[in-house]
């Protein structure tokens, strides 16, 4: 199956807020977070029942080299990613977004 991967509003603030932190700490560093979480996306998009569920039927995907997690679920065809979130938030702040 084919399938087309939908960054919500949300995530996409998310990846835009961590990434220009990123950048502030060292040049370059925020395109480096920015292509690992692409590379992410192309995983889940070639496999997205790999990942764990977490939370009802919400995925996680772990990225590697920054302490940031992919939550995503599948509707048909359609993956939503609701967050791009450190590891040290609370989890309730991506679970209100399911």
């Amino acid at each position: 199956m084919i399938y087309a991967v939908r960054l919500r509003e949300e995530a996409e603030f998310d990846l835009e807020d961590a990434a220009s932190w990123y950048e502030s700490q060292k040049a370059g560093l925020g395109s480096e977070f920015l292509d690992t979480v692409l590379e992410m996306l192309n995983s889940i998009e070639q496999s997205p029942t790999s990942y764990p569920i977490v939370h009802r039927n919400t995925h996680r995907a772990v990225l590697p080299k920054f302490p940031f997690s992919v939550f995503y679920f599948v509707n048909g065809s359609e993956i939503s990613v609701v967050s791009v979130m450190h590891g040290s938030r609370h989890p309730s702040k991506w679970q209100r977004r399911t």
